[in-house]
């Protein structure tokens, strides 16, 4: 299996550059659970794209500070390689950027979280179990690091996964699978981002995700979801 990672995190800062960049975290996701699997990073985000996706088993869409709707000249090439993607039922994984992408690429759409700031270890509740996700338990813990989120699911997805009424995860077909959350993070990079962002989600934000990183998230199970999609959908 090879792999494309479309990797769109803009952050460049002191903070990004002391941690293992999105390609590296997502690249030891797969290998955590799949180790003879090839991975490609390519860095979207600075306008690097794969030449022929078709070369590839399917790609996996990082997560990013940037807005899907900022407005960003890398955005647009990005939506329409998922369009095309899905056009062909080549597998295509989304974590927060990525699945908010996906979804307004395929005529859903997003907005700011009413509610502010969504950050730290979240529940999200199974709504639906497609069968790469069958084994994932009925409540999944996933970091989270979010303030805006999908509104409206495109035609013909179907939600996966809740939290607090927010549409957490969606799937269509057997070809596109997506979180708003992080799956590639580890506990100690969570716990140093809300460190980070404490002046930007506020006191009662950051009290609630430390008292909440008390406990790990599903990674190791989740990872296993992300890699059973794959595998089912070469079938």
């Amino acid at each position: 299996m090879h792999l494309a990672i479309l990797m769109t995190n803009t952050d460049s800062g002191d903070f990004a550059d002391s941690h293992p960049k999105d390609g590296e975290k997502f690249t030891k996701l797969v290998h955590m659970v799949r180790p003879d699997w090839e991975v490609s990073v390519f860095s979207v985000k600075d306008g690097e794209f794969p030449d022929d996706i078709a070369g590839f088993d399917g790609a996996m869409i990082t997560g990013s500070p940037a807005s899907v709707r900022g407005g960003h000249d890398w955005i647009p090439p990005l939506l329409q390689l998922i369009r095309d993607m899905n056009d062909k039922r080549h597998p295509l994984f989304g974590a927060c950027f990525g699945h908010q992408a996906i979804a307004l690429a395929l005529g859903g759409s997003m907005a700011r979280n009413p509610k502010g700031w969504v950050h730290g270890l979240t529940r999200n509740t199974m709504v639906a179990r497609p069968e790469w996700v069958q084994d994932l338990p009925d409540q999944v813990g996933l970091y989270g690091s979010h303030i805006e989120c999908v509104t409206d699911l495109p035609k013909g997805a179907v939600q996966i996964a809740e939290s607090d009424t927010m549409i957490t995860g969606f799937a269509m077909g057997n070809h596109i699978y997506t979180t708003q959350h992080h799956p590639e993070m580890s506990h100690g990079f969570i716990s140093a981002l809300t460190e980070e962002l404490r002046s930007i989600i506020g006191p009662e934000v950051f009290e609630r995700a430390i008292e909440s990183l008390q406990a790990q998230s599903d990674q190791q199970v989740f990872a296993e979801s992300i890699a059973s999609f794959f595998e089912q959908g070469r079938r």
